[in-house]
Order: structure tokens, then C-alpha cells, then sequence
């Protein structure tokens, strides 16, 4: 008899709403160049905020994916959930539910490279202030991703940044 390795919960695409990414780098002048990448909920899902919430909650666990103050470091691993390729110009993740480009900025590309890698982050609460295409204040980031709530409801994972091959 075979059994089905299920995940606990489902993750209801439709809950998420849209998904964004945002990229920005510690503070370079202070020696603080590592890149950060966030994917994040706007939480216009049919559901709002908290269904967003919670399909976002799902979606971590089923990536394998812990929360809080764990590190889930993929830079050792052939493979992972979460694919992160930097070429021209642009950050691609391919991950279930989610494949997107974001149009990173010239200091992130350049830390990305430098490093090899890239502090990665999926949000466990909808942020519907950052939409994509507008910018966000140092003020905003800090206010959504500074809050310990949020902070401990986030999967954190460091990812090594793949190149094409040429």
C-alpha cells in the first residue's frame, strides 16, 4: 500500500491575490550590502488580507519553508523550492505559485553578484501599501518588514544567485 505525501494545509491560489517582489540593499555607505528580496501579497484577493494571510502561511509550509527566526539556507543545495536567476537587469524567481521578474536596482545587482547570493523573504501577511511599480519609502519598508509580528510570521531563506550559463 502506497500512501500520498499530502501537505497539511492547501494553498488557495485564488486567496493570494497578487504577488510582488521588492529588492533593495542594506545601507552600501556602512558596509551593509547585502540584497534583500521580498515576495510579498497585495491582498486583493477575493478573500482581502487575511485569506492573503493565511494562503501565504499555507504556501510557506508547503515549500518546506519555516518562519520566524530560522535561516532556511539553500546556497549548499542542488536543489530548491525557490529559483533565483539575475540576468540582464532583472531578478527571476520561479517558485509554485509564483514565476516573476523584477526590474532590480543597479546597487542590488551589483551585491548579488558580489555576494553570490540573496536574503530572500516571503511574507506571511498581505502588504497592500506596496504596490508594484510605485516606490516605497525607506520609512514604509522598515515599518512593514521592522515589525516583529511580521518578522516572525516571514519564511527567510538565502538563496545563491544562478547565472545563465553562456
Amino acid at each position: 500500500m502506497t500512501t500520498a505525501n499530502t501537505p497539511k494545509t492547501t494553498v488557495g491560489r485564488g486567496d493570494l491575490g497578487t504577488l510582488a517582489l521588492l529588492a533593495w540593499t542594506g545601507a552600501p555607505d556602512r558596509g551593509q550590502d547585502t540584497p534583500y528580496l521580498v515576495a510579498y501579497s497585495l491582498g486583493d484577493g477575493p478573500g482581502g488580507a487575511e485569506a492573503a494571510g493565511r494562503a501565504a502561511q499555507a504556501m510557506i509550509e508547503e515549500l518546506g519553508l519555516t518562519t520566524g527566526d530560522i535561516l532556511n539556507d539553500f546556497t549548499g543545495e542542488s536543489v530548491s523550492p525557490i529559483q533565483l536567476l539575475v540576468q540582464a537587469g532583472q531578478a527571476a524567481v520561479t517558485m509554485p505559485y509564483m514565476n516573476a521578474q523584477y526590474p532590480a536596482p543597479a546597487e542590488w545587482l551589483a551585491a548579488a553578484e558580489k555576494r553570490g547570493q540573496v536574503y530572500f523573504m516571503i511574507a506571511g501577511r498581505a502588504w497592500p501599501e506596496a504596490k508594484p511599480g510605485e516606490p516605497v519609502t525607506e520609512e514604509v519598508l522598515q515599518a512593514f518588514l521592522g515589525d516583529e509580528a511580521m518578522l516572525m510570521a516571514t519564511a527567510h531563506v538565502l538563496l545563491p544567485v544562478s547565472q545563465p550559463r553562456g
